[in-house]
């Protein structure tokens, strides 16, 4: 049976139906009994009668197991029109295979046992056998019919296509003889779970598209956990035949195509390259998958920072940095936003694994696709990074990280593009963020660190600060006055940090 559907769903309706059945039989063949006087038993069948009932019994099979094959198929039929490898999956499935197998049993012994009766010989073992075979059949219609509808729900189509994914995959990077096949194998399963989130996101049904999308991470993160660190099998990290012919492999330059292999990296490539399809999919249509593919290739960057694996992170980075510039290219603002959130919690999991290194490459990102931002007039995103470069910088002093100076640098570089074109109303939003820095600093008794930002503002109109400084001041509540994903407002300084506005604000009016 099925591990997932579970015995007792089967047990439990075909033993209840089963008992009603014959105490009903029996309660009524027991009141007739008696009332007619007949001691003769059930089973003390007569040659005559028992001819017909016996083809009669043999033709009742039939007919269930036309019912069972012809529901069973519309079913599957309207599935399959809608998901990918459904017909294959529902007819390699055991239970599948061992109820039409009883059913046919069933109709060929009833077939057999019509003509095996003769006039000085009834085989009544074999009468009574096909009988209870007969009621086994009938009561099992309805749990039968009901593990279908299990089978062919969508998140159980979803879990399926991953766990194979995962079980092809593992034989894979154990270096099974068949690693071409296995590839073929674990490529199509990524596949078909994009097929089933794209046509998710056609129809608007957010729950399945989500599934889908989540289903590539776990296949990922449960492939991160099997797969060596080193020396994995030459057969398996090779691109071969089955995933040369794939548009996505045939459509790369050969020498990243041999990048892949040196790095033994196509199946994370893959995913996330099936992630970036979705995405420029999603971006118009529903943006909260968008934002869930950037929270999933997150993960998978985390699981990679937790592996010491630079590859992949880089390889993540790519990606992530591909879903800014298609959401820039978009100009979608929130998507951006949430993006961006999800690119500095990636970060700050990298500080805390203590990959300073690769922390300020992302840094890096960040910074170059706030420039970009501001040269396409999407000025809050600008402000975005800001904040959140700003969070990163404070992360890395917490965390004693060597790369913190060269991360100030790059924040202290954000806003230069900005003061050369006079752009007031973003150039505020990132000395906003900048001055939360600084009095961070502070609170910590880093004056040194706090002055790089006072001297890099000595020329700002009197005006402009002290608007900055009143944002700042007047916002004592973490939670801003709206329901947004970040949870909590840009501006908000704890109180000790606060405290130290005054201070910061005085270097200024002495510059």
């Amino acid at each position: 049976m099925n591990q997932d559907y579970g015995l007792r769903r089967w047990l439990l309706p075909i033993a209840a139906l089963t008992s009603v059945s014959l105490g009903a039989f029996l309660a009524f063949y027991t009141l007739d009994v008696h009332a007619d006087g007949n001691r003769t038993h059930f089973f003390a069948f007569d040659e005559t009668a028992i001819s017909e009932s016996l083809s009669s019994l043999a033709a009742m099979v039939a007919a269930v197991f036309g019912i069972v094959v012809t529901v069973v198929s519309i079913i599957v039929q309207l599935s399959a029109d809608r998901y990918t490898g459904v017909a294959r999956m529902f007819l390699r499935d055991r239970i599948n295979l061992t109820v039409m197998g009883y059913y046919l049993v069933v109709c060929v012994c009833g077939v057999w046992a019509s003509f095996s009766l003769h006039a000085d010989f009834i085989p009544s073992t074999l009468i009574v056998a096909l009988i209870v075979a007969t009621t086994i059949g009938l009561v099992l219609m309805a749990p039968y019919f009901g593990y279908v509808f299990w089978f062919l729900e969508p998140m159980n189509i979803i879990a399926r296509i991953r766990n194979g994914a995962i079980s092809n995959a593992e034989r894979g990077v154990v270096g099974g003889d068949n690693s071409d096949g296995l590839q073929a194998a674990t490529l199509t399963a990524m596949e078909e779970l994009t097929d089933i989130t794209s046509n998710s996101i056609s129809g608007k049904d957010k729950i399945i598209a989500s599934g889908a999308v989540d289903a590539l991470k776990d296949f990922c993160l449960a492939y991160l956990n099997v797969k060596p660190r080193k020396n994995v099998p030459k057969t398996w990290v090779q691109v071969g035949p089955a995933l040369r012919r794939n548009p996505d492999f045939v459509a790369m330059d050969p020498e990243s195509l041999d990048d892949l292999q040196t790095r033994g990296t196509w199946v994370e490539w893959k995913v996330m390259r099936q992630y970036l399809g979705i995405y420029n999919e999603a971006l118009h249509s529903m943006r909260d998958i968008n934002y869930l593919i950037a929270i999933d290739t997150r993960y998978i960057g985390e699981a990679a920072s937790r592996r010491k694996d630079t590859e992949l992170l880089r390889l993540t980075y790519r990606f992530m940095n591909s879903y800014l510039r298609a959401t820039l290219n978009a100009r979608d603002v929130r998507t951006a936003y949430n993006v961006m959130n999800q690119y500095r919690l990636l970060v700050e999991g990298l500080l805390r694994d203590g990959n300073g290194e690769l922390a300020l490459e992302g840094v890096r990102h960040m910074t170059y696709y706030g420039h970009v931002s501001f040269d396409m007039k999407l000025v809050f995103v600008t402000e975005t990074v800001a904040y959140d470069v700003s969070a990163l910088c404070q992360q890395a002093a917490e965390h004693g990280c060597p790369e913190e100076s060269q991360m100030l640098d790059q924040f202290l570089d954000l806003d230069r593009p900005l003061r050369s074109e006079k752009q007031e109303s973003a150039l505020i939003g990132v000395r906003k963020a900048q001055v939360k820095l600084a009095a961070y600093y502070l609170s910590k008794g880093q004056e040194e660190k706090a002055k790089q930002f006072a001297d890099d503002m000595a020329l700002e109109p009197p005006a402009s600060l002290a608007q900055v400084r009143a944002s700042l001041e007047t916002v004592t509540s973490k939670d801003f006055w709206e329901i947004i994903d970040r949870g909590r407002n840009f501006e908000y300084m704890p109180p000790e940090q606060r405290s130290q506005l005054p201070k910061f604000f005085t270097w200024l009016e002495k510059s």
